[in-house]
C-alpha cells in the first residue's frame, strides 16, 4: 500500500514541476508580447526549460531518496544555489568571460 501512495506522490510531484516549468516559462512569452525589451529567442526558452527541469528533477530525486533531514537541506539547497548561480550567470555574466579582450 505505502509504494502505490509513494508512485502517486512522485507523480503528483513530477506534475507540479512539469506545470511550474510551464508557468514560469509563460512569464517572458507573454512579456513578449506587451514590450520589446522582453527579447527572449528558442534557444533561451529551451536553456531556461533545461534548467528548470533539471532542478525540478534533481529535487525529486533528493526529495525521494534521502532519508536524513540534515542532508536532504544541505543537498537542497546546493541545488538552488547552482540554479540561481547558472541563471545569473547567463543573464548577465557576473564571473566574466574568459574570452573578452584585455
Amino acid at each position: 500500500m505505502t509504494n502505490q501512495q509513494t508512485l502517486n506522490s512522485s507523480k503528483l510531484r513530477i506534475r507540479i514541476i512539469l506545470i511550474t516549468t510551464a508557468l514560469i516559462l509563460s512569464i517572458p512569452l507573454v512579456a513578449m508580447q506587451f514590450t520589446k525589451e522582453v527579447n527572449w529567442t528558442l534557444s533561451d526558452f529551451v536553456i531556461a526549460a533545461v534548467l528548470l527541469l533539471g532542478t525540478g528533477l534533481a529535487i525529486e530525486l533528493v526529495i525521494r531518496y534521502v532519508k536524513t533531514g540534515l542532508s536532504r537541506t544541505i543537498l537542497l539547497v546546493v541545488i538552488l544555489l547552482l540554479l540561481f548561480l547558472t541563471w545569473a550567470e547567463l543573464a548577465v555574466g557576473i564571473f566574466g568571460t574568459p574570452f573578452a579582450g584585455s
